[in-house]
This record gives structure tokens, C-alpha cells and sequence, in this order.
């Protein structure tokens, strides 16, 4: 019946060109968003495989009640802080997204809540990153209190002042050139990471007698790789999502330089590190991927694909020499204030040099770079985004672990970091095999067959320091 039906009249019941353009834009935007949130898997098995056995169990506690507490307080104001636009330093509208009725002054579509989830992710991210540093002997409790100040205030001013069309750093010359965030996202969560580890100070044994650092190896590399190659697929959402609609298949060239910037970084680190100690330590490699993703986050957008390997290259490079330096007087375990803080330095900076022409009219933010003729101006803007970026977030979240360390408490006791944080914080190891005796096991878990060879390789009172 339907072939004898007038054309025209199907066409009129159809959906316009524009409401399918949109709907594949929402489309696009959701996807990228689920790839995004796959990346706190990435961090977490990172972070587990990073760890001793004792403490792995407490990075899948920490991943849970961070994401889950970000996404209250962003729904609630962090969102509203971020994007609003009625003020230059922050925004004043659209808290709990304004009811579901209006943000900015504007109805809130499905649209809408599309960006408000993928800026969501972003934001969990930065958080995610903070961390890395405090490995095995932060208390829980600080998870709590910090990520309802990073999330409700202190990443919100970054994005702002970026990302919002009307905050300060987008009225610095032509505006900062920030495509994905190497700044917004990753030297802010590295540079909250920093302060964080400086009140908190070194695991017990890190630093010798003589106060030269010692090695406390990860306890998996598998778990380490898996979660790198985690995040670099969530990374193609990061940077592609970015575009936030499909217009021209610009998504796919994003994801096509992400990518570019990654190999770079895994090849840069290697190379280095295999000039240093003649040994091709995972752990780097596994960060210089990291480096390079982060390195060409900001410029994702700005840059022609040659420039991207040259640019992850070099971030793999950078975080090689940045952990190896850090080490010396700073534990940080998965060498976050690297990866993420040097690397994200690098990445901002970039842009300044690499931004091609074509691209900056493209995207519409900023000029081209000193090698397309653009002279030092786009450089001199993303060092100013890098410093203010810097020391705002690194004052107010100085201030909020000194105030938590004033109170609750920012370390565990010696006793407990001992022991591990697993059955300290949490009253169950992760590996309870390894460290629960087999006839104690029963009715914990799965009981483990007695006899030749089924020997726990610990007990509860053998924990490896």
C-alpha cells in the first residue's frame, strides 16, 4: 500500500535534514561520551597495576566514590560554575541544570544534557588524575572531602576561564587554543596531584637513609598495559567528542592525530629510556603513551598530521626525563606529574608552535603558530593559560588538602600503610589468597583446595612492606 502513496506526502511525515543532522550529532557526542567514561577503567587498572598486592583493591573503592560523588556535585553546581556564561571568572546559572527547564537562559534539550554528560567526563577525568601521587597511604576520607571542592570549584574556574566563550584566558589575545584540555583536564588534575603529594609526602621506605630514592615495584604490568591501552581507546572519544557534532567528518581527523600523537609518545619514551639503561622498562613505555596522548590533546584540533608524531614524540621524551627527575625527590608512584603535568605543559605550549592556518580559521579560536607564520603572539597566549592554570589551581588546592590535613587527617598511620590499605580501609585484600591463610579463607570466598603446592604465598600477620 505504501508504494501508492504521493511522494510528497512522505516526504512531509519524514524528519527534516536538520533534525537528522542533530540527532547524528547527539549520537556522536553520547558514543563519545560512553568512551570517555571507559577511561576510569584506564585509570584504574593503571593505578592497580602500580600498586602492591596489598593496596589494589582500595583503587577500584577510590575510582566508585570519586566518579559517583563528580557526578552529584557537577550536576548540582560544577556544570553551572563551568558554562554559564553571565560572569568572566565564573558562572552564576544553571545549577542542578537549572531544574531541567533552562541553562543560561536557554531550554535544556536533549541536546543539552548531551554536553552537560560528555563536560561530566571530563571533569571525573581531571579528577581521576589528582591520585596517582597519593598511592597506598592517603586516607579515604580525603577522596571525599577534595573531590567536592575539585569538582565543585576548582576545576570549574579552569574550565571557565577557557572553555566558556567569555572567561579570561579566552580573552587573552586571540584566545587560548585548548582543543581537548592538556591544560584545562590534565595539568589540572597533575598540578592538584602535586600539591597533594607534597603535603602527604613519600611512602614509608621510598627514600633511603641516605635519601636516595628505592624502586617499590608495581605488582602487575598486565593490569598496567591493559589500563593504558584502555585509556588510549578512551581517548579517541576524549579528543574526537571534542568536535561535538559531526559537520565535515572533522571527528575522524581528530581521532586520526590523536592517535598519531600517541605512537609518537610510546616511541619517544622508548628510545630514551633504552639510550639511559640500555632495558625497555614497560612502565615507560606505558607512560610515554600517556605523554603523547596528553601532549596532543590541546592541539588534537590545530595541528596537520605530520605535526602530531613530533609532538607525542617529544611528550615521550618528556615524561621519561620527568619521572626519572622527579624520583629523586618526590614519589609519585605511576609518574602522574609527568605524564600528565609535563607532558599537559608541553601539549598547551604546542599549540603555539604547530596550530596551522587552516585549522585556527577552522575551529575559530586563536592564530596559527610560529611555523605557519604566526609569530610568537598564539605562543606567549598558551603560556599565559599554562601559568595562570598553574598557580590558581595549585593555591586553592594547597589550601584544601592543608585544611584536610589540619582536620580528618590526609595520611594513614604507619601501622596501617603497613598492613596495606585494602584490609585497612576496607576490611578485605584484593588478593585475599595471597595474604588470608587457605582454613580462614573459607566462607570469605571461594575456598581454595588444601593439600601439596596450595600453601598462601602470605598471611594476614606476613604482609609484604
Amino acid at each position: 500500500m505504501t508504494l501508492l502513496l504521493p511522494a510528497g506526502a512522505l516526504a512531509q511525515d519524514g524528519p527534516t535534514v536538520d533534525v537528522v543532522k542533530g540527532e547524528l550529532d547527539t549520537t556522536w557526542l553520547m558514543l563519545a561520551t560512553c568512551l570517555v567514561f571507559f577511561m576510569q577503567a584506564g585509570f584504574a587498572l593503571l593505578e592497580i597495576g602500580m600498586s602492591r598486592g596489598k593496596n589494589v583493591g582500595m583503587g577500584v573503592a577510590k575510582i566508585l566514590i570519586n566518579f559517583s560523588i563528580g557526578s552529584l556535585i557537577w550536576w548540582a553546581v560544577g556544570y553551572g560554575f563551568a558554562f554559564d556564561t553571565s560572569h568572566e571568572i565564573i558562572g552564576s546559572a544553571g545549577f542542578f541544570l537549572g531544574n531541567s527547564t533552562e541553562l543560561g537562559g536557554e531550554a535544556v534539550g536533549a541536546a543539552g544534557v548531551g554536553f552537560w554528560a560528555f563536560q561530566l567526563m571530563f571533569a571525573t577525568v581531571s579528577l581521576a588524575i589528582v591520585w596517582g601521587t597519593t598511592l597506598e597511604r592517603i586516607k579515604f576520607g580525603a577522596y571525599l572531602i577534595f573531590a567536592v571542592v575539585f569538582i565543585g570549584l576548582i576545576y570549574p574556574l579552569v574550565a571557565h576561564a577557557a572553555w566558556s566563550g567569555v572567561g579570561i584566558l579566552s580573552r587573552v589575545g586571540s584566545g587560548v587554543q585548548d582543543f581537548a584540555g592538556s591544560s584545562v583536564v590534565h595539568l589540572t588534575g597533575a598540578t592538584a596531584a602535586f600539591a597533594a603529594v607534597l603535603f602527604l609526602g613519600p611512602r614509608k621506605g621510598k627514600f633511603g637513609p641516605d635519601g636516595k630514592p628505592r624502586a617499590i615495584p608495581g605488582h602487575s604490568m598486565p593490569l598496567l598495559g591493559l589500563g593504558v591501552l584502555i585509556l588510549w581507546l578512551g581517548w579517541f572519544g576524549f579528543n574526537g567528542g571534542s568536535t561535538f557534532n559531526t559537520t565535515d567528518n572533522k571527528f575522524a581527523e581528530v581521532i586520526a592525530v590523536t592517535n598519531m600523537g600517541a605512537i609518537g609518545g610510546v616511541l619517544g619514551a622508548t628510545l630514551l629510556i633504552w639510550l639511559l639503561s640500555r632495558k625497555l622498562d614497560v612502565g615507560m613505555m606505558g607512560n610515554g603513551a600517556i605523554a603523547g596522548l596528553v601532549a596532543i590533546t590541546a592541539p588534537s584540533g590545530y595541528v596537520e598530521m605530520w605535526a602530531a608524531p613530533i609532538i607525542g614524540f617529544i611528550g615521550g621524551f618528556i615524561v621519561v626525563a620527568g619521572v626519572l627527575a622527579i624520583d629523586k625527590k618526590i614519589d609519585d608512584p605511576v609518574g602522574a606529574l609527568s605524564a600528565h603535568g609535563l607532558a599537559g605543559i608541553w601539549g598547551t605550549l604546542a599549540c603555539g608552535l604547530f596550530t596551522s592556518d587552516r585549522l585556527a580559521e577552522q575551529v575559530g579560536v586563536g592564530k596559527a603558530g610560529l611555523f605557519y607564520g604566526g609569530g610568537l603572539e598564539q605562543l606567549g597566549v598558551q603560556a599565559v593559560a599554562v601559568l595562570v592554570t598553574f598557580f590558581g589551581v595549585f593555591i586553592l588546592s594547597g589550601i584544601t588538602f592543608a585544611i584536610i590535613k589540619a582536620t580528618i587527617g590526609l595520611r594513614v598511620s604507619e601501622e596501617e600503610e603497613d598492613s596495606g590499605l585494602d584490609i585497612a580501609e576496607h576490611g578485605m585484600y584484593g588478593y585475599p589468597e595471597q595474604f588470608i591463610p587457605a582454613p580462614e579463607l573459607i566462607g570469605v570466598g571461594s575456598p581454595r583446595p588444601t593439600g601439596a603446592g596450595s600453601a598462601p604465598i602470605g598471611s594476614a600477620s606476613e604482609v609484604p612492606a
